[in-house]
């Protein structure tokens, strides 16, 4: 075999550089092999992509039509003039108007009248906030005790029979199926107007929608322990508590909160069926059309929702980093 070779120019000595032999020629049909089944790879995920995007694009367009986006609807003009034009076009228009009307009058000289006026039944809205509040917290501690309790039988890695973890999962899936809204219905007409048919109907749903998070987290613990555990001769509850509960108690802390600031506005609108809390204002406001009343009630919730999700991100981080040290 012939090699490769260069002639260094300054002393016109020859070296060789690269040998061809059979080593070279073996590596060939190898390299040749990669790079077509690189193409072919390279080809079919292209092929994917398009047919994906395509089908996005078609659902979104079904949707679309299916939901109203594409309806007509005649409109006046301000000349008096009428054209047919998108409805979604024509509303957003309104929207504004109506955005508009629940803006105060507010002015510099007499800010604080104003304000006054604007927030001319606080005290009753305060004692309906906390009373939303309440049911907030009642609502999530009773959704906590259940989905604690029932995540357990729920995740695959620790249901001791196949029927309790499709019963457990078949129950979670149908409290947090039904809205809170028809379950306050339900509860309303069972125990009357008032904060109980509240805090049943967010602690239900509150209970579904946290044994699903619940179970997930503990699906995706480490199995090593609890196998250490069982084979100490630890029972099923053993195994649990030592287990799976510290892996998994700062997950729950971070669901725990953020259902809580959920529940907080679920508290607010599930009072348009007479469940207590603020929501029985918006529905009288929306009701007389009293457009200011009901920005000033958005506002209230909007600040106390924000109080709450900073309250409770300085209360995750502190009690995880206390739980990241062993505390």
């Amino acid at each position: 075999m012939a090699d490769l070779i260069l002639s260094d120019g300054a002393s016109g000595a020859i070296c060789p550089l690269l040998k061809t032999g059979p080593a070279m020629t073996a590596l060939s049909p190898a390299i040749e092999q990669f790079e077509i089944n690189y193409a072919a790879a390279r080809k079919s995920a292209l092929r994917t992509s398009r047919l994906s995007i395509i089908l996005f694009a078609a659902c979104f367009l079904g949707a679309s039509w299916i939901g109203g986006f594409f309806d007509m609807t005649d409109v006046t003009l301000p000349d008096g003039t009428r054209v047919s034009m998108w409805k979604i076009w024509a509303g957003l228009p309104r929207l504004g108007e109506y955005l508009y009307k629940t803006l105060p009058v507010l002015h510099w000289e007499t800010l604080g009248t104003d304000i006054a006026n604007w927030f001319w039944r606080w005290k009753v809205w305060l004692e309906l906030l906390i009373e939303t509040i309440l049911i907030a917290y009642m609502a999530t501690f009773l959704g906590v005790i259940g989905a604690f309790l029932l995540s357990f039988p729920a995740s695959r890695n620790l249901a001791p029979k196949n029927f309790v973890l499709n019963a457990t999962r078949r129950y979670l899936e149908i409290v947090r199926t039904v809205p809170e809204l028809v379950w306050a219905l339900i509860f309303v007409f069972c125990f009357g107007v008032g904060p109980l048919a509240g805090v049943l109907a967010i602690g239900l749903h509150a209970t579904g929608a946290l044994g699903k998070l619940y179970s997930e987290a503990n699906e995706n613990a480490d199995m090593r322990q609890v196998e250490g555990i069982k084979a100490s001769g630890g029972s099923w509850f053993d195994q649990v508590r030592y287990g799976i509960v510290p892996q998994v108690v700062p997950n729950i802390i971070s669901y725990t909160l953020l259902r809580f600031e959920i529940n907080v506005r679920a508290s607010s609108i599930i009072g348009f069926v007479g469940a207590g809390g603020l929501g029985q204002e918006i529905r009288v406001a929306m009701s007389l059309q009293e457009y200011t009343d009901l920005s000033a009630l958005f506002l209230i919730i909007f600040v106390t929702v924000i109080l709450i999700d900073t309250i409770s991100e300085k209360v995750r981080h502190r009690i995880i980093g206390l739980t990241g040290q062993g505390v």
